[in-house]
């Protein structure tokens, strides 16, 4: 074994786990070394010279007793400044950089202790080189007042630590601190905030980001959230404290200015700001934002509360339309509550079995009676009373109940239709999550099978929200479903801009044309001739046509003279429990449907 690997292993061994150095077991096993080798002084330098670390040993009077090559390559020491008897502080002098405090961390309350008896004290030492370069000195002294020292370059380790510090509170890929960092410069902000100051905390989502990774692919969405946080940070500027907290969410800290006059003015710079088209490529890219928005202290002298209050406003913000922002009030909090509340009796209503379905009828007007019913569920709670869809359906899409829910109206749906006569369909609407968050075709195959009912006679209601959400996925689903013979509807039909394009996009077997359209046609000559004009396409298109909302005789002479194919509406009966749609079905067969509805 040579003499350099002996050392090595020697010294590996007389190194604390900590890094510091038992001298007195270094120096015994250096002298053990070069005895048994008998090679006195010349193995001695050897050693000392292939030590890959510095190394040097002072005496009680600070002078230099012994140091190797290594320590004065590290400190640029020429041969005839580090010689024996050089006192420390001339050797001092000569070092190209500044000693600087070492920083507090988990080591160095073990360092700053005494070591056993006969080791002395451990310090750490840390220099910054001219160069940029960091080094770090273990010195071990002992109880006579002498030192031996271990020195190394801890340059590219520190440059790591640092790299992993920004990581822990920075977003990777906007730059931007993250939500544990904001947090902080928050705790600060309060904690130093002055009696009469006033602090505001900007809350922002982006309206249905969501719709972008899922069309343009998620390196887009990257790229464009990039151009979202530089944007902002162009308006909050320097002197504000801009973060990503996460996904589409950002935040500012704003402080020491008048309120709430300034974060006003902020919130509209950001909205001018965002709502210039971004470009990926030559595609245009349109966003909106919402903004909540709270003010310490009015609204929260804490962190969590500040933030909670700023998330309640933002949550306001989208529930009153989106692209607004709002200041946090007391109302909104109770509200929020209010909120909480019925999504926890919403979770437990389809285990306590309080949904039920109501079916209102499909009527074909060239056969003059009722071809199916549509699926609508209604929710009888035991205390609330009969809780309006509108009220819970959207929360149960934002919260992720409605793939359980639907999941539950397919089966149901199907279930209660296998006892109608077989050339009756059932429509069931379907949430754009339920093709993003479920299996789809596994729900329908379950529920036709358990019904033991064609899938012909399914007509699944879909809006243009479902496929705005993700094309390139929904549509292969659209095609297996229809594949299995059911039969795909679009609903509200003329209320998006892009209807007519879906249209192109996959063979519906029928549109539905929203309520809103029908109103006026008996009077409106405008209405009329679009009504005329969607009844003419989805016949060229070899489409069956619904028209919702139909409420009057002349309505329905309207469009019966028009051809059209089938209405729904409370002119032929408002939505009705299980149990009267064999009353409807009768009377349709009767020719009585004015009397039944």
């Amino acid at each position: 074994m040579d003499a350099e690997t002996l050392f090595w292993q020697q010294c590996t061994q007389a190194v604390n786990d900590d890094g510091s150095v038992d001298a007195q077991r270094l120096m015994a096993l250096v002298i053990e070394t070069y005895r048994s080798h008998g090679r006195g002084r010349a193995l001695f330098a050897l050693v000392l010279d292939n030590l890959p670390l510095g190394l040097s040993v002072f005496d009680s009077a600070q002078r230099l007793t012994l140091c190797n090559g290594r320590f004065r390559q590290i400190f640029g020491f020429s041969d005839d400044q580090a010689v024996p008897g050089v006192p420390v502080q001339a050797l001092s002098t000569n070092i190209h950089g500044k000693e600087r405090k070492v920083a507090r961390s988990a080591f160095r309350s073990k360092d700053e202790r005494t070591a056993p008896p006969g080791q002395g004290k451990i310090r750490r030492r840390e220099w910054l080189m001219d160069d940029g370069r960091v080094i770090l000195s273990v010195v071990t002294v002992l109880p006579d007042g002498s030192n031996i020292a271990i020195h190394s370059d801890i340059t590219e380790e520190r440059k790591a630590a640092e790299r992993i510090a920004h990581l822990a509170h920075h977003d990777p890929l906007t730059g931007l601190p993250n939500r544990i960092r904001f947090r902080e410069q928050v705790d600060a902000a309060l904690s130093e905030r002055a009696p009469d100051e006033q602090i505001a905390l900007v809350h922002l989502n982006l309206d249905r980001f969501k719709s972008i990774n899922n069309t343009m692919g998620v390196s887009t969405g990257d790229t464009i959230l990039r151009q979202v946080a530089e944007r902002i940070r162009a308006s909050a500027g320097s002197e504000n404290m801009l973060a990503r907290l996460g996904s589409d969410e950002f935040a500012i800290l704003q402080r020491g200015r008048q309120q709430p006059w300034n974060v006003t003015a902020l919130a509209d710079q950001i909205r001018r700001e965002l709502s210039e088209p971004f470009f990926r490529g030559d595609k245009q890219i349109e966003l909106s934002v919402s903004m909540g928005i709270a003010v310490a202290p009015e609204d929260g002298a804490e962190t969590d509360v500040l933030l909670r209050n700023a998330g309640v406003a933002l949550s306001q913000a989208k529930a009153d339309g989106r692209k607004h922002e709002r200041f946090f009030t007391s109302e909104m909090a109770s509200r929020i509550q209010a909120r909480h509340a019925l999504e926890a009796d919403l979770r437990l209503a389809l285990q306590n079995d309080e949904f039920e379905l109501h079916y209102q009828p499909l009527y074909d007007l060239r056969q003059q009676r009722i071809c199916g019913f549509e699926a609508l569920v209604r929710w009888n709670h035991p205390t609330r009373g009969r809780v309006a869809p509108m009220e819970f359906i959207p929360l149960a899409e934002e919260v992720g109940l409605v793939v359980d829910i639907g999941r539950w109206v397919l089966k149901k749906a199907c279930s209660e239709a296998a006892c109608w006569p077989e050339d009756i369909k059932i429509a069931v609407n379907v949430s754009a999550i339920q093709f993003t968050s479920s299996d789809l075709l596994a729900d329908v195959d379950e529920a036709v099978a358990e019904a033991a009912i064609s899938p012909a006679r399914l007509e699944l209601e879909i809006t243009e929200s479902v496929l705005m959400e993700n094309l390139g996925d929904t549509l292969p689903i659209l095609h297996a479903l229809k594949e299995r013979g059911t039969r795909i509807s679009m609903d509200d039909f003329g209320t998006g801009y892009s209807s007519l394009s879906y249209l192109s996009s996959f063979p519906f077997d029928k549109i539905k044309i929203d309520k809103s359209f029908v109103s006026g046609i008996a009077e409106n000559k405008e209405a009329y001739a679009i009504m005329h004009a969607i009844i003419l396409l989805g016949d060229a298109l070899g489409m069956r046509v619904t028209v919702e909302g139909v409420e009057t005789a002349e309505q329905k002479s309207l469009l019966e003279s028009e051809e059209c194919d089938e209405i729904q509406g409370y002119y032929i009966s408002p939505p009705a429990p299980a149990p009267d749609v064999a009353r409807l079905l009768s009377a349709s067969r009767s020719g009585s449907m004015a009397k039944a509805s």
